[in-house]
């Protein structure tokens, strides 16, 4: 039989199969040998072949083979480093839900999701969340945001998932395709899914008080058929994106405002970092590439979690 992946708790699938019913699964064992380091080799969204059998007075399915992927999500896992996680597969769009506080949403870390999207050419829309909850004294920094990603040519949506301002827009984005979503925890996920769909009544809750950060209300990576057409994966709440399988040289290639630049370069493999007469730093000079993108690349190229360069611009 062949169905589509609809959940994953780690050990056990939801498969739905052709007819519409939905099957509990495992893996055989033999796939933890085949040299998938990942730590689910099988991901929500993934076309699968699987055979039923009857263990007692239940009746289980045991998957046999995974289709080829279309595209997927990826990062290094948090608790293995040197394991990848799949957070979803064969996505037709994913939508990264953005908030500038209660939680806060950093650049570096939407730089390095949109990289990683880019890289497995999955289109991304970002939306800015809790307009009806942006304090005064943030709103120049959201729309600094907003004009940054919008100018590099993302879609981009400034939404309430709580009051329903734009959700609209979001919908209708979404018939007919296959729409993931990620974000930090709190940032409204699961909010703004009930809008889109009321039937599903996901579990939300409100943000922690003491550390000003959201809690956990999806625990695993969950696909939803849409009343209007098309499908949602609910993903839990990411806080790090550990990139995966990007080599430094090809790193420039995902940030379309770099990519642009990049045959304009003196050296065909400049890295942009100390290279003389670098086409992308003397952007990065006049203005015409944000610093915090620069940034996030340069992050991204030397393996920098957490610190920056002093001094990006001075040619070697």
């Amino acid at each position: 039989m062949q169905g589509t992946v609809y959940k994953s708790t780690g050990s056990w699938y939801t498969v739905r199969d052709a007819s519409g019913e939905f099957h509990n699964c495992r893996i055989k064992g033999k796939f933890r040998l085949q040299g998938i380091k990942s730590t689910n080799p099988v991901a929500v969204g993934d076309q699968v072949t699987f055979r039923l059998e009857t263990i007692g007075d239940e009746t289980v399915g045991n998957i046999e083979e995974i289709a080829p992927r279309r595209n997927y999500i990826i990062r290094k896992s948090v608790n293995l480093s040197k394991q990848t996680h799949i957070i979803a597969a064969n996505i037709d769009q994913v939508f990264l839900l953005v908030t500038l506080e209660n939680p806060k949403t950093y650049p570096a870390f939407i730089d390095r999701f949109l990289a990683t999207a880019e890289a497995y050419q999955v289109p991304c829309v970002l939306l800015f969340n809790k307009t009806d909850a942006t304090a005064p004294d943030m709103e120049e920094e959201v729309n600094e945001m907003y004009e940054l990603y919008s100018d590099i040519g993302y879609n981009c949506l400034r939404i309430s998932a709580r009051t329903g301002e734009r959700v609209d827009e979001v919908r209708q984005l979404m018939v007919g395709k296959t729409s993931m979503f990620a974000g930090h925890s709190g940032v409204g996920k699961s909010t703004l899914i009930n809008q889109i769909e009321p039937g599903l009544e996901l579990r939300t809750s409100e943000i922690s008080e003491q550390h000003r950060q959201g809690q956990h209300t999806t625990t695993f990576a969950e696909m939803y058929d849409l009343s209007f057409g098309g499908r949602i994966i609910d993903t839990p709440g990411i806080k790090g994106f550990g990139l995966v399988d990007m080599e430094p040289e090809e790193i420039g290639d995902y940030f379309p405002e770099l990519f642009e630049l990049k045959s304009e370069c003196k050296f065909n493999n400049c890295l942009h970092l100390d290279e003389p007469s670098c086409a992308v730093k003397e952007a990065v000079r006049e203005g015409r590439i944000r610093k915090s993108r620069y940034r996030s690349y340069v992050q991204m190229v030397t393996g920098e979690e957490d610190t920056y360069r002093q001094d990006p611009f001075q040619e070697a």
